[in-house]
């Protein structure tokens, strides 16, 4: 690995959306070896609070476990849209994600961040491959992210396939979650991820969904925030993204202690579809 090119501020997420549509057509070949990096990042804590607001966490002292997904989001995109990534930005399926909250987070640390892009391997419907994100203050690792991306009919370098599923215990109704259709574009505004699938319909029509569909993102960070006092201090949660939320939509969440964490699912109220399955452990 090189040396970490480091931005002096996050790049603009509704450019590097065009960036990516406009050179979308003939990539392939392997993953660069680019690191991108921002340091000393002092968060905004009336964006935090916004945030909390939209994902229903409790405002406090400390970020939301999944904020820093907000923080270093803007650097992976930046890696996908550059030309050098083997794979087109527009209509990547976000199937993954692992949080490890490795000790709980100062709203005013002052954070280091560093992404990269890993394993680009095959899957029965395209290929995969991960966005690394890892969060240091004071040179000590305090949060780690993984997102596992989908591209459908992409080739990728031989050896295993990717293995996406996720297993849940039995799990209960805790809660009943009416969404309403402008979701998408209230988390868009505290989280930047302006992705056309999730503004509007129309927008979502134009890559092949009926609706706007969810960020996956929130449904995983509102299922973090009805768990919220109920987690332990350090923890790792790996969801699964199955089904898309579209926009408006009535959902259940379902949980069920287990091996000191808990499990979970977020589905459809009327089908029962899963929308994001999910296990939450001790680290």
């Amino acid at each position: 690995m090189g040396t970490p090119v480091v931005l002096s501020s996050p790049p603009s997420m509704a450019q590097l959306f065009a960036k990516a549509a406009l050179t979308a057509r003939g990539r392939r070949g392997s993953l660069p070896d680019t690191h991108l990096a921002r340091v000393a990042v002092q968060v905004d804590p009336a964006q935090v609070a916004d945030y909390a607001e939209v994902c229903r966490f409790r405002f406090g002292d400390t970020l939301p476990p999944t904020f820093p997904h907000v923080l270093t989001f803007p650097l992976q995109v930046a890696l996908m849209a550059d030309r050098a990534f083997p794979l087109a930005l527009p209509g990547l399926v976000h199937v993954r994600n692992r949080v490890d909250v490795v000790r709980p987070i100062g709203i005013s640390e002052k954070l280091d961040l560093e992404v990269w892009a890993a394993d680009l391997r095959p899957h029965r419907s395209g290929a995969t491959v991960d966005l690394v994100a890892s969060m240091r203050s004071r040179g000590d690792e305090v949060w780690r992210g993984r997102s596992t991306y989908l591209a459908r009919g992409a080739k990728a370098p031989e050896g295993e396939p990717t293995d996406l599923e996720l297993e849940i215990g039995d799990v209960a109704q805790a809660a009943v979650w009416r969404v309403p259709d402008d979701a998408g574009r209230r988390y868009a505004k505290v989280s930047g991820d302006v992705n056309p699938i999730h503004l509007s319909g129309l927008t979502a029509k134009a890559f092949g969904f009926k609706r706007a569909i969810a960020h996956g993102m929130w449904v995983k960070a509102r299922a973090l925030a009805a768990l919220s006092g109920r987690l332990p201090a350090a923890y790792r949660v790996d969801v699964a993204f199955r089904k898309p939320l579209f926009l408006p939509s009535t959902a259940t969440l379902s949980t069920g202690a287990r091996d000191s964490g808990w499990d979970l699912a977020v589905r459809n109220q009327k089908s029962g579809q899963d929308h994001v399955l999910g296990v939450i452990r001790p680290l």
